[in-house]
């Protein structure tokens, strides 16, 4: 007679085809099956499936290899070894695994540890120039290029050199007022109003950006300059030129732009989870492809306010010194941000860590060669070590390789056993 049996929910459906095709297979391994084809022809899938749910017997290299007494296996010819399921309930019942299994399966174990986890953000990122130390350079009024003394891009400029000569009648017309006034008659006007009306004339000179030294030529010799320079406001590298001998120009054109390369920025993009361990004057370093084997020091200049909806990431800016150059616009960068110390936190093996789409587990060790996973709660995650925020405490004895092959044993365990019948937990997101 058939015992009874409770039928699998639908969700089971395709699990218990695997499962039985799998125990099949294992079951026609070379060596004579404990029951006939036949026998098992009248089976149902389902009861077919519970007379293999505890296995006695297993191959340590080939856990497909099943037997329900001793032998060896047919395709290493190893000794099968003893398998037993405890007897723990739900979807993660206990594993009890034999010391040379253990060994065959490489299991290699770690304890729970108290810690101090390094907040640091390994990222990529690009250099950029510094645009606090970017000029655009444009003409003061309307005028012809007479010459022109810096005349392709990539040029490097000193502070105060001239750029190019303009003939501007505007000018012109400034050096004339300014000498007249200069050459008023002092009967006429008293000592504070002609000082005055030099002052006025001086300021206008100034503010179409004649240089001081032409401006003091002019006093000196009464000689109007028909062309006047336009210097360089500081150091930097031309990266647009946009004039050439003969052209006219006025206020509205970018003659030059330049840029001064003594400092840079990378600009790096942050998940979302990390914002948390950026703050403006973080420590930072950088290396570059181009330089192998240095690195720069420097730090997070800027935090940009608004999130990319599609990447989810924000934009950092971080600034460095680059007083030799060596850094270009444009390079890319690994990047390391420091975001400081998390202390005494409880931390285990990244390794160690089954993740999965209801979250992530480790194997516990329970001790007599007894595991169990466990559901687990991660925090942050600082090179090969995580934190774990609940699931585990310190002291405790984890599985550090060879967890996968055990995790998977108790997953087919409590699986055969909901199928059976012999655990009621419902399946997760199923109701009793």
């Amino acid at each position: 007679m058939r015992a009874s049996l409770v039928y699998p929910r639908p969700w089971a459906a395709g699990l218990l085809y695997a499962a039985v095709l799998f125990l099949l297979a294992a079951c026609g391994g070379g060596e004579k099956p404990s029951e006939t084809l036949a026998e098992a022809q009248d089976d149902t899938a389902l009861e077919h499936a519970v007379k293999h749910a505890n296995p006695k017997y297993v191959c340590p290299m080939h856990p497909q290899i099943v037997r329900d007494e001793p032998g060896n296996c047919p395709i290493c010819g190893m000794n099968l070894v003893p398998q037993e399921v405890g007897a723990g309930g739900g979807d993660m019942p206990e594993v009890s695994v034999g010391r040379h299994t253990a060994q065959a399966l490489g299991v290699r174990t770690a304890r729970v540890e108290r810690d101090t986890l390094w907040k640091y953000i390994e990222t990529v990122g690009y250099v950029s120039y510094d645009e606090d130390r970017v000029v655009h350079v444009h003409p003061r009024s309307n005028g012809w290029i007479e010459k022109i003394y810096v005349q392709a891009e990539g040029e490097r400029v000193k502070r105060g050199q001239p750029l190019v000569e303009i003939y501007s009648p505007e000018i012109v017309a400034a050096q004339e007022e300014f000498l007249i006034t200069l050459r008023a008659n002092a009967a006429t006007l008293t000592g504070k109003s002609r000082d005055s009306l030099i002052a006025s004339a001086y300021r206008r000179l100034e503010l179409l950006e004649i240089p001081p030294a032409v401006i003091e030529r002019l006093r000196r010799t009464g000689e109007i300059q028909r062309t006047v320079p336009v210097l360089a406001p500081r150091d930097g590298v031309v990266t647009l030129l946009g004039v050439r001998d003969g052209m006219y120009v006025q206020p509205t054109l970018e003659m030059y732009t330049l840029a001064d390369l003594s400092k840079v920025w990378v600009q790096v993009d942050v998940f979302e989870h990390q914002l948390d361990w950026v703050a403006r004057g973080r420590p930072a370093e950088i290396k570059v492809a181009a330089v192998p084997g240095r690195t720069w020091e420097g730090e997070v200049d800027y935090i940009y306010p608004v999130l990319d909806p599609k990447t989810r990431t924000l934009r950092v800016r971080l600034r460095f010194d680059n007083a030799d150059g060596q850094l270009k616009p444009n390079m890319f960068a690994d990047v390391v941000i420091y975001g400081g110390p998390k202390r005494d936190v409880v931390a285990i093996p990244r390794e160690a860590v089954i993740p999965g789409a209801d979250g992530a587990r480790v194997v516990k060790v329970l001790g007599d060669g007894r595991f169990q996973p466990v559901p687990v709660t991660l925090g942050m995650q600082s090179g090969e070590r995580v934190e774990v925020l609940s699931g585990l405490e310190a002291g405790e004895e984890i599985v550090a390789s060879g967890q996968f092959l055990i995790d998977s044993e108790s997953n087919l365990q409590a699986s055969l056993r909901r199928l059976s019948g012999t655990d009621d937990a419902p399946a997760p997101g199923q109701q009793p």
